[in-house]
């Protein structure tokens, strides 16, 4: 019976999947033809396939099916944007990527956490949580949005990079508050630094170990043993590169990330790959990417929860709002401003004030919050739900747009 039964659910999965690669398909070509980037219609096409609407789709978001996707998914694409950074670029921008991971997801969460704390009279410990949510920004939409659409590189790499390093930042926060919240304890700002610098110094340290040795496996001229089974040493690598580094209460996106790089700049390393090699190896990535943004962004759209945004939609509205155009601009220019090392002009500060999407992150951080029945944590969840679809339908699907107002755009 129990055989039976687990076949049953093993069919129904399989369908599930098949539905999502259907529409995924057709809902790339669809974005391709109206030139938006296609995590705004595989959201869309997400929240018509849910229970809210259809029911085609319905894998529950604290199911270990929806789980799995998002670790490997997020962690897949996260390396594919560390692949895309190049150090020259990268060495030129740190100081902006450290204080805007850092000390800007401090801000962001503040200026957010009074706005809700105004806005809805909560509070302030459930304030400052749900700023603490949303702060950090989510490297599984960020990095699709660039990789498809051309931005100048300093600008692209650095949002992109301090979007896989201050999801730490934010998850520190986050669950500081949270003990706090609940009882566990009280802040303090010391020790959220020191746990910040061993979470990044952990993670930078294993992503940088094993892009070494994958690069060494694949591309050594003597001793590239694994050359042929390139793809299958990146499946490899990107699981054991945030399996070790959560196994070690650090960052697993830090470590894919700091893969990524170390594996996009092995000729920096001394490596140097044939050509048809690597073309396999793009072409295998970036199927790879395309496939894992299909499933996250269904399924992320499946699971919005109507009933639930429904009951905070105004003031969500007004919090996110606030969001964006307060406390995301307050941040870039505080931050980068001083950064007499990169000069940043007003247009690329200007343009980095509007990329900040929210997404699976914050989602799964919502989500969390909801399963521990967190104060306040309903809505938390309904406000982050609202901060995922204004983000995404407005600010990604604008992003070529205003790029190319401000002389940023790269054109094919």
């Amino acid at each position: 019976m129990e055989s039976s039964a687990s076949l049953e659910l093993a069919k129904h999965t399989l369908l599930v999947f098949g539905i999502i690669l259907a529409t995924g398909t057709f809902s790339g070509l669809l974005a391709r033809l109206a030139r938006v980037p296609d995590v705004v219609v595989f959201l869309l096409v997400g929240m018509l396939l849910g229970p809210g609407v259809f029911g085609l789709v319905d894998i529950k978001a604290d199911s270990a099916i929806n789980q799995l996707i998002l670790i490997f998914g997020s962690s897949y694409i996260l390396f594919d944007g560390g692949a895309s950074i190049r150090l020259k670029v990268l060495k030129e921008v740190w100081i902006t990527v450290a204080v805007i991971a850092t000390i800007g997801v401090l801000i962001t969460a503040a200026i957010t956490g009074a706005a809700a704390y105004y806005i809805f009279g909560v509070p302030v410990i459930v304030a400052l949580l749900l700023g603490a949510t949303l702060a950090s920004t989510d490297p599984a939409t960020l990095v699709p949005v660039f990789k498809q659409i051309r931005i100048k590189d300093r600008v692209a790499q650095t949002v992109m990079t301090e979007s896989a390093f201050n999801d730490a930042m934010g998850a520190i926060i986050t669950f500081t508050v949270l003990g706090v919240a609940m009882g566990a304890g009280e802040f303090s700002a010391g020790d959220a630094l020191a746990d910040l610098v061993k979470q990044a110094v952990i993670g930078i340290v294993i992503g940088g170990v094993l892009g070494y040795l994958a690069a060494f496996m694949i591309s050594h001229e003597r001793f590239g043993f694994l050359a042929e089974y390139a793809p299958v040493v990146t499946l490899m690598a990107v699981i054991g590169a945030y399996m070790s580094a959560d196994g070690l209460h650090s960052s697993g996106f830090m470590a894919v990330f700091v893969f990524g790089i170390m594996l996009g700049n092995q000729e920096s390393l001394g490596f140097k790959r044939i050509y048809h090699d690597e073309a396999i190896l793009e072409d295998f990535i970036m199927t790879t990417s395309l496939i894992m943004r299909m499933f996250i962004f269904i399924l992320l759209g499946t699971q919005v929860d109507f009933a639930l945004m429904n009951q905070y939609l105004l003031g969500g509205v007004a919090v996110v709002t606030i969001f964006m155009l307060v406390a995301r601009p307050a941040t870039v220019f505080l931050c980068a401003l001083p950064d007499r090392r990169a000069k940043w002009s007003f247009k690329e500060m200007l343009f980095m004030c509007w990329t900040r999407e929210t997404g699976v992150i914050p989602g799964a951080l919502a989500g969390l919050l909801l399963g521990m029945k967190a104060p306040g944590a309903q809505l938390i969840a309904s406000v982050t739900f609202i901060a995922i679809l204004m983000t995404i339908l407005i600010q990604a699907t604008t992003t070529k747009w205003l790029a190319r107002r401000l002389g940023l755009l790269v054109e094919e």
